[in-house]
């Protein structure tokens, strides 16, 4: 087991986190991010997703503690025992999706997700979306209010709430998921190989705008978004021992 002494603590913008990291700053000290063996989040599951992209480059597994509201993602708050609860703690390897996205200029937005991929009206008119997968045309015409790809970690966010199904992490499968589709009326959506390449093509484009959004990055007035996993790209969170995240991913199929 790792027995970690350069710890890093980052903590959201309110009260409870921030009072938090002084307590902990103080009773453990606090490396800067690059000196870290292993960064602990303080915050909710939208903190935990940042402090994710911002260590992709750094190699350092990240442990999250909540002092937001839901914190799926996250392990309960608690200074006693800190160490060993890292010691102890079971990594959980996640991939991100690459969005790859063209605006009506021809110009290319790359962003990347731990949680989903979406697109979303700009405007009261319905979007129409031209589905591939894998370079075959799924749907000609979907008009909807949007579309989402999700990760299996993300499956229980935005994902969920649109009605799309819940994906256990070792499935090696990606949701697609339509938001208030009109057309086709009793489309629900599909789960993909986690290999499947995604292309959107917006129809219509110029009187029916969307925009697309990878986790924080939002690209407006998009013609065309390509999206797949990539497999290169990897961050490895940390979870206790009874608070895994694929048991939590089964457990939230049975909550009511």
């Amino acid at each position: 087991m790792e027995r970690w002494t350069k710890i890093a603590f980052l903590a959201a913008h309110t009260p409870v986190a921030q009072a938090a990291l002084q307590s902990l700053a103080t009773r453990f000290g606090n490396v800067a991010l690059d000196e870290a063996e292993v960064l602990v989040c303080l915050g909710g599951d939208g903190f935990l997703l940042e402090c994710m992209h911002r260590v992709l480059t750094l190699g350092i597994p990240v442990y999250g503690m909540n002092c937001g509201s839901v914190g799926f993602l996250m392990n309960p708050m608690g200074e006693v025992g800190l160490l060993e609860r890292l010691r102890r703690a079971q990594p959980t390897v996640l991939h991100p999706l690459r969005m790859s996205a063209y605006d009506g200029a021809g110009g290319l937005h790359e962003a990347l997700a731990f949680n989903d991929v979406f697109l979303f009206r700009q405007t009261r008119q319905a979007a129409k979306i031209q589905v591939e997968v894998d370079g075959r045309v799924r749907l000609p015409e979907l008009i909807c209010d949007g579309i989402i790809v999700a990760t299996p970690a993300g499956s229980t966010a935005y994902n969920l709430s649109a009605h799309g199904p819940i994906v256990p992490l070792n499935a090696n499968l990606l949701p697609l998921t339509p938001i208030s589709a009109f057309r086709p009326r009793r489309w629900r959506g599909a789960l993909l190989p986690s290999t499947a390449e995604v292309r959107f093509t917006l129809l219509e484009s110029d009187k029916r705008p969307a925009a697309a959004v990878a986790d924080f990055t939002e690209i407006r007035g998009v013609r065309s978004v390509v999206v797949r996993e990539d497999k290169t790209l990897r961050t490895t969170v940390l979870f206790d021992p009874d608070h895994g995240l694929s048991e939590r991913i089964i457990a939230e199929q049975f909550a009511e």
